[in-house]
């Protein structure tokens, strides 16, 4: 199939992307790597009128610290994630989770902000946003405001950003000497959808984990935090009864929808697997 016809409007400003947004009546979409996008077009299972570029917003780019965050332009391309020397200190675990994104070819067109807006439950950054206890900075009608990641994703594909809204970055916190980072994934081929990921965040004191964020993806309609989990490892010393504790309590923590793919249970115990997988590194790591 191909795409409806439409108009074309090349942004060079977040005040024009809106502007033009809002001329559309909100039968737009805006567009930079689109790479989830482009095949929606095609298939038509999105038809707007206009699609509204904003590849060419140059406060939309680059990497920089910001006091105690770490402020990453939304159009920063996943290829970025695996050479950007602030991202490599400050949000490895964005580092970790990079080279598991699709292949090469996709790595180098899309961007942070695209993954984090579409929210695709499947996607590794959106759950690395909820491991990192990341900020989401949105443009709209108002001004400018942040949004807690655990507050971001409320839905199957749906988050808080609203009609003509243009996410303009992600605030990480800045990455401690004494936290440390997992993250795997299972996956039939590398490049494929995982089966089940998983990213953690922990901050770690005399071999005992103080706290712990941990994000499983792939398991649910949004990315999810393991909150049963957290508390089983949080305030311990992480050993082979504690992993089995925090795998049992996954069980509170996920529910799996049915898939034609794999069944539930059987996802559900390939997290478990994952989850112990991680644990134990984060062992050796605190």
């Amino acid at each position: 199939m191909k795409a409806r016809a439409f108009s074309y409007h090349r942004a060079h400003s977040v005040d024009d992307a809106r502007e033009a947004h809002a001329r559309s009546g909100d039968d737009a979409r805006y567009i930079a790597g689109g790479q989830s996008l482009v095949p929606a077009l095609a298939l038509r299972l999105q038809a707007p009128r206009i699609l509204i570029d904003i590849n060419h917003i140059e406060e939309l780019r680059g990497v920089r610290c910001d006091g105690e965050w770490l402020r990453i332009g939304a159009l920063t391309r996943h290829c970025e994630m695996l050479t950007d020397p602030l991202i490599a200190e400050f949000a490895p675990l964005l580092r970790a989770a990079a080279p598991f994104v699709a292949h090469p070819a996709i790595r180098n067109r899309g961007t942070l902000g695209g993954s984090v807006a579409l929210a695709d439950p499947a996607s590794e950054f959106p759950a690395m946003m909820l491991a990192l206890d990341a900020e989401i900075e949105i443009a709209g009608t108002s001004g400018r405001r942040r949004v807690r990641a655990d507050d971001f994703f409320i839905d199957l594909f749906e988050t808080a950003v609203g009609p003509g809204e243009i996410v303009t970055a992600i605030l990480v916190p800045r990455f401690r000497c004494n936290q440390r980072i997992c993250f795997d994934e299972l996956a039939r081929r590398r490049g494929d959808y995982a089966l089940v990921g998983c990213g953690m965040l922990a901050t770690c004191k005399d071999g005992l984990v103080e706290t712990i964020r941990i994000a499983f993806f792939s398991v649910g309609n949004v990315p999810t935090r393991a909150r049963s989990a957290e508390a089983v490892v949080s305030g311990a010393r992480i050993d082979a009864d504690r992993i089995v504790a925090a795998q049992a309590a996954l069980d509170r923590d996920l529910a799996p929808p049915e898939s034609d793919e794999v069944p539930p249970a059987m996802r559900l115990h390939l997290a478990r697997v994952l989850l112990g997988r991680l644990l134990a590194r984060m062992s050796e790591a605190a």
